[in-house]
């Protein structure tokens, strides 16, 4: 069956993506020793690339080896060996998809007993009521380390071109560093980077400035930005659609539009004031504005199981649909919408009270999916997902004892 869905999309940079549904990224939490990728990523990612996507965005590649947004983070600077990361994108290439690397910072959302730096533009900690505690209490950045952090998004994308990758986004939304940068809620700097959005942007221009001047211009850099925070008093739509015609005349090729932080974790369908829906498409209404007069092509993820809503969504001038949870319940969804507009994901809602304990458990079971699929097995999206946040808890108190020796033998901090 034919649909607008199966086009190819060209960017402003030359670069053709075979058609308009993205793996969205998601969290694995699956690096191998080292903090690489290892046989189990690349059977992951060969997995989704066979599946019948066009674009596969990798989920969080961390810029600073001291700053992970959980222990099994994978890490690319300039000491990380590159064969590695040369294989990941292989795999991803294998069935004709493109992928880009997605490059973060987490700033202050940095669990506690996690070693390493817990930086933000404020030092004003992450609220999520009474797992709070669970969260570091960060440090105001000083201009040397935002400078430090300015080179290191730089680099990190310089090697994933040398690695083979076809782009980079830069993860500027759900409340890692540049997202908080531009948050007015957690960023009470009164120098040139806080006060005024353009202040607040500040680094996140400079991020993608660099960037840009360090990699080919037919190597795709795109920019993650929440369409609104979804905290009351935070960025908001009118922030974003100003930050995305800031960033068009700096080289990016595409913004993709999602929503919510730790705080209010709408992009997992719970926002801390109420404005997502339980349905799919969580941002498609904010997007929909944004893409009125968008000078830059949009992506938008949250939500999405079903072609006909993948549909609308394009047909609300969004150019590329990203799917997350669906891509790791059925990585073949993308070939079956080839054949049907009525072939589904059914995840059962997380029914947990606590919202950042829900989130929690929600991505837990996402995780049980991706590791099955890693090791060459179906997945179980049946699976219980207070069973499977106990598991996650088992493996990442492991991972955090090999992260500990890791970052103590490796000396090269900075």
């Amino acid at each position: 069956m034919s649909s607008a869905l199966f086009n190819s999309l060209v960017l402003g940079n030359g670069a053709v993506l075979p058609n308009r549904l993205a793996k969205a990224a998601m969290e694995e939490n699956m690096a191998g020793p080292g903090q690489l990728p290892d046989d189990q990523i690349r059977r992951l990612y060969q997995r989704w690339s066979a599946g019948g996507v066009g674009l596969i965005i990798t989920g969080n590649v961390m810029v600073h080896a001291e700053a992970l947004t959980g222990p099994a983070g994978i890490v690319l600077d300039a000491h990380s060996p590159l064969e590695p990361f040369q294989q990941w994108a292989d795999a991803a290439h294998s069935g004709g998809a493109k992928i880009w690397m997605q490059i973060n910072h987490p700033g202050r959302q940095i669990r506690a007993e996690m070693p390493g730096v817990a930086w933000g533009p404020s030092a004003i900690r992450v609220d999520i009521g009474k797992q709070t505690k669970r969260i570091a209490e960060p440090v105001a950045m000083t201009a040397e380390q935002i400078e430090a952090t300015v080179a290191r998004f730089a680099e990190t994308a310089r090697r994933a071109e040398a690695a083979g990758f076809d782009g980079v986004e830069i993860h500027a939304a759900h409340g890692y560093l540049l997202s908080q940068f531009l948050s007015p809620l957690a960023n009470h700097r009164t120098d040139q980077w806080g006060g005024s959005l353009e202040n607040r942007a500040r680094l996140l221009l400079d991020v993608v400035r660099a960037v840009r001047a360090t990699v080919r211009p037919e190597f795709t850099v795109a920019v993650k930005l929440n369409s609104a925070d979804f905290q009351r008093g935070g960025f908001d739509a009118n922030d974003a659609r100003t930050v995305i015609a800031m960033l068009a005349p700096l080289g990016v090729d595409l913004v993709e539009l999602s929503g919510g932080s730790y705080e209010s974790p709408a992009m997992s369908g719970r926002s801390a004031d109420g404005r997502t829906l339980a349905r799919e498409a969580y941002f498609l209404e904010l997007a929909s504005e944004l893409a009125d007069n968008s000078p830059l092509p949009l992506m938008l993820t949250g939500g999405i199981v079903r072609r006909p809503v993948a549909e609308d969504v394009l047909g609300s001038g969004v150019d590329l649909v990203g799917m997350g949870t669906a891509l790791a319940v059925d990585p073949d969804l993308p070939n079956r919408w080839r054949e049907s507009d009525e072939a589904v994901v059914r995840l059962a809602p997380v029914k947990i009270e606590d919202k950042a304990l829900a989130s929690a458990a929600g991505m837990a079971r996402v995780r049980q999916q991706l590791r099955r699929l890693g090791r060459g097995r179906s997945p179980r999206p049946g699976i219980n997902p207070k069973f499977a946040l106990a598991k996650e808890t088992v493996l990442q108190r492991r991972a955090l004892s090999r992260y500990r020796t890791w970052l103590e033998r490796r000396d090269v901090r900075s």
